[in-house]
């Protein structure tokens, strides 16, 4: 028989699953739309299409159970006990982020910058996009304690992690960030915004820096983690 308790934690997993269905869909589709000045875009129903489907199965399959890791993720992006730094950083990147998506109706529909990508490299946008997410969600399935800011979860008893997508290369997370920013502007049939990518991917590149420098100084362990595997990002690359 269900407690109260239990009764409780499945209302506010069930609120916390509305909540980002429809925050993705209402962000998403509100960068692209109002920008692009029409509804008429088949592409971008798409696009949100599967964004629906993958938030919907990343909440079911990866958060019931992980409370804490759910908690950690609905808290914002600026908190107490994160560095300056990476404060700077994390804003810089929403900013670039935004920045990209808004980027792509304005280039589709006004700027036409470029030519846009055919069949097969749209349609590779698309797999680069469900590859991201999947990494993405693979990294939360593994990592408990995978918070949107750097800082050293005390209170959790955060220890590290080298298991799963862990044990190829150190910032899974962000690898499957780079390929959803690359494709999901592929897929909307914009090369500008795609070469635009490059900015965040910038950012997040600094930021592991700082991330990395942070937790071999605070995390026990972190510094060995480091010399087993030896990718930050790319496998046999870097």
């Amino acid at each position: 028989m269900k407690t109260r308790r239990d009764n409780g934690k499945t209302s506010g997993f069930a609120h916390k699953l509305i909540f980002s269905v429809f925050y993705n869909l209402l962000f998403f589709g509100g960068m692209l739309f109002l920008p692009a000045g029409t509804f008429d875009w088949p592409r971008a129903w798409a696009f949100l299409g599967v964004l629906f489907v993958a938030t919907i199965a990343t909440m079911v399959i990866v958060f019931p159970g992980r409370e804490d890791l759910l908690n950690e993720r609905f808290k914002p992006p600026v908190q107490k006990g994160q560095p300056l730094a990476d404060k700077i950083i994390v804003l810089l990147l929403i900013a670039s982020f935004i920045g990209l998506i808004v980027f792509i109706p304005l280039d589709v529909f006004r700027l036409h910058l470029t030519g846009k990508p055919d069949l097969l490299v749209s349609t590779l946008g698309l797999i680069l996009f469900i590859a991201g997410w999947s990494l993405i969600s693979l990294t939360f399935k593994e990592n408990a304690y995978a918070a949107p800011v750097v800082r050293h979860q005390e209170e959790r008893h955060q220890t590290v992690i080298d298991t799963g997508v862990y044990s190829i290369v150190r910032h899974p997370m962000y690898a499957g960030a780079a390929l959803l920013m690359v494709g999901m502007p592929l897929w909307l049939e914009s090369y500008a915004a795609a070469a635009l990518a490059i900015i965040p991917i910038a950012l997040t590149v600094v930021r592991i820096l700082l991330e990395e420098r942070f937790l071999k100084r605070e995390l026990k362990g972190y510094g060995d983690y480091v010399k087993r595997v030896r990718y930050r990002l790319i496998p046999f690359i870097w």
